[in-house]
This record gives C-alpha cells, structure tokens and sequence, in this order.
C-alpha cells in the first residue's frame, strides 16, 4: 500500500455539553468514623461489675495504698459495704495499736509517780546550766539518770502512742481522700442514713460537728497518753482550742474521712473508759497513780511567763555557749601562736642604774640586816 499525505479522518464522538441537559450529580463522600477501643472499666461497667482499685490506679504497695488494698477486701471479698468496711477497718487499726497504749499508760502512770522528785533533779540540772558551772551539771544530769533507771522512767516514752498512731492516722486519711475524689463509683452509694454518697461533704455538718465535739472530749481527758498533770493547764487550754480551730478547715472533707474519723473518736472514748477500771488496770498491770500535793509539785507559772522564762533560759544558754566558744578560742591561739605578752615592761632588760638607785634608797630606809655585817 502507498501513504498518501491526505490526512486520514477518524470519526470521535466527543460528548456534547448541550447534549446532556441534567447537570452532573458528585457521589457523597462517606466518613468512616471508628470507635475507641474499650478499656477494661468500660467492659466491666457494661455487665455490671465493680473495677478493682488497681485498675482505678490505687492500692499499691504504699502504706496507704496497703489500706486501701484491706479496704477493698471487706467490701468485696467479704461483702461489707464501703461505710461498713471503713468502720471495721478502723476499729481493727485500733485494735493492734492498743497494746502500745497501754503501754504509754504504764509509762504515763510512773512517771507521775515520782514526778515532784524528778522535777527536782531536772531544776537543779537546768540552774547549773545556766550558771555555767561545769561541775555541778554533769553531778546533776548524773543523779538524774540514776533516778531514772533506778524507777525505769523516761520522759521520751511519752511521745511513743503519737509516733505510732500518727502515721496510721496520715495513712488512712490520704487513702479514703483519694478514694473519694477520684472517685470510686460504688463510694457514691456506698454510704448510709443522711450521707449515701460517701465522696461528698456532709450536707448537714453533723458528722464535722461530732468529730470536733468527741476529740474535745478526748483531749480533756487524756484518753490517749493517760496525763493528768495540773501544770499542764497551759498546754490543756491550746488543746481545748484546737478542734474549735481546725473545724472551719475540715468541714468540706468527703464522708468517707469523717466515718474514719468519727470511729476512731468513739473508740478512744471506750478505751478511756475500760482503762479506769480497776480491775482492767490490774490485768494489765498498770500502776495506780498518785495524786501529790500542790506543794509536792513545781508552781504553775502560766503559759506567757513559762514561754517568757524558756526564752530567758535560752538566751543564757546561747550567752554561755559563746563565752565557752571564745575561752577555747584564746587557748587554741596560745597553744599555736607566739606567746603573747602579759606584762609592761620586759624584765630581762632593765638597766642596772635603777636597780642600784632602788637599793640604795632601800638601805637608808631599812633596818640595818644581821646578815649584812657578815659579808665579806
């Protein structure tokens, strides 16, 4: 076949604009939108179950976590609802701290017992402290010490029922405060009478009210160290002001705080009440205390002049420190440095010429000595 350059036409049908007068419909475009994936808390709320602490991020190895842990033993594994697992939970806390209050009675009761022969001791160590003598400290604070082994006692045992009940007390404080603000789902039910929901604030202020009332009550009668001093009328009166004080900062506390607290208040008042028996005080070989005279015990200063005099005696101490600081001062100088001068003049460089004016006028001045006419 030849090619030709005619130009070979090959019919297009090229689709008219005009030939088609419905306009061009664009297909919808469809989201896709995909669900979260469910967490564990998600599936339990679904089929009704409870999600443990440890999936709410609570109950680890802590001291408070250890609570909570205990906590939601009895409300789970025995059935307790949550108010009933916080009060049997508390008493049980009580329960193995309490032989450390009796022994803080023990203690409280010998020291009581030999008070006025102790606050002896203690004052006469205390003024020769602050005369600065030495000597008559160390026979003291000796005599002291003796006196105390000698009857067993110390001071220092007194603080052993707050440095063990303190951090149980911390401990379950924070544990129920993170509890309920989390919260727990089943704590907001989990309440009773007036207070069901045991993450919230008490709507009637009966339960603040009763705990600041019941720690009053504590704190008026030692229920927990078992002291009954009448010096301590200073410190009894801070006592009775601090409820009424720490009221207004704890009124918005959850529920679930308050049932602790109220339920350890309730069982500090029984436990006073069964350590005054006598039997019970008997069983547990406490001593009887003795009730001394006025005249027996140091005078009441008052709580300004006691805080007055301590602040005397301790500007005293600081005075004595210094000058004993300084005196060692001095002697480390002297021992290292050059010797320094003591006198005015320096003795081995006087002149002779004075020494024989001075004999001179002596001689005329003086009796004629035996011992002269003997010299040759």
């Amino acid at each position: 076949f030849l090619y030709s350059n005619a130009a070979v036409s090959v019919p297009v049908s090229i689709p008219s604009p005009s030939a088609d007068p419905t306009p061009a419909v664009t297909p919808p475009i469809t989201e896709q939108v995909t669900e979260a994936p469910l967490t564990a808390l998600d599936v339990l709320q679904e089929i009704g179950a409870e999600a443990s602490l440890s999936e709410l991020g609570l109950g680890s190895h802590t001291p408070v976590g250890l609570i909570q842990n205990l906590l939601e033993f009895m409300h789970v594994s025995i059935g307790m609802p949550w108010w009933g697992a916080i009060v049997a939970g508390t008493i049980l806390a009580r329960c193995v701290v309490f032989p450390v209050i009796v022994k803080g009675q023990r203690e409280a009761a010998k020291l009581n017992n030999v008070m006025p022969e102790m606050t002896k001791l203690t004052t006469r160590m205390n003024e020769a402290k602050q005369s600065g003598n030495k000597f008559d400290f160390s026979k003291a604070y000796t005599d002291l010490m003796m006196f105390q082994k000698k009857h067993d006692v110390n001071p220092l045992r007194g603080f052993l029922v707050p440095m063990v009940q303190a951090p149980i007390f911390i401990s379950f404080f924070i544990a129920l405060r993170k509890m309920a603000y989390l919260p727990v789902p089943s704590l907001q039910t989990g309440g009773l009478w007036w207070f069901t929901d045991l993450t919230a604030a008490d709507p009637f202020y009966i339960l603040p009210i009763a705990v600041t009332g019941t720690m009053f009550a504590i704190l008026e009668l030692g229920a927990e160290s078992g002291v009954d001093n009448p010096n301590l009328k200073a410190m009894k009166t801070v006592f009775r002001i601090m409820p009424f004080v720490i009221l207004p900062m704890t009124i918005s506390f959850p529920t679930a705080v308050f049932t602790y607290w109220m339920t350890s208040n309730l069982f500090s008042l029984g436990q006073v009440a069964l350590l005054r028996h006598p039997v019970v005080r008997q069983k547990l070989r406490i001593p009887e205390r003795i009730t001394h005279p006025p005249s027996a015990l140091p005078p009441n200063e008052g709580f300004i002049k006691s805080i007055k005099k301590g602040w005397t005696n301790a500007q005293l101490a600081q005075q004595l420190e210094e000058r004993e600081r300084r005196i060692k001062g001095h002697l480390d100088m002297a021992a290292k440095g050059p010797l320094r001068q003591t006198f005015t003049h320096n003795p081995l460089q006087q002149s002779a010429a004075p020494m024989s004016t001075g004999k001179s006028s002596n001689s005329k001045q003086d009796k004629k000595r035996p011992w002269e006419d003997t010299i040759g």
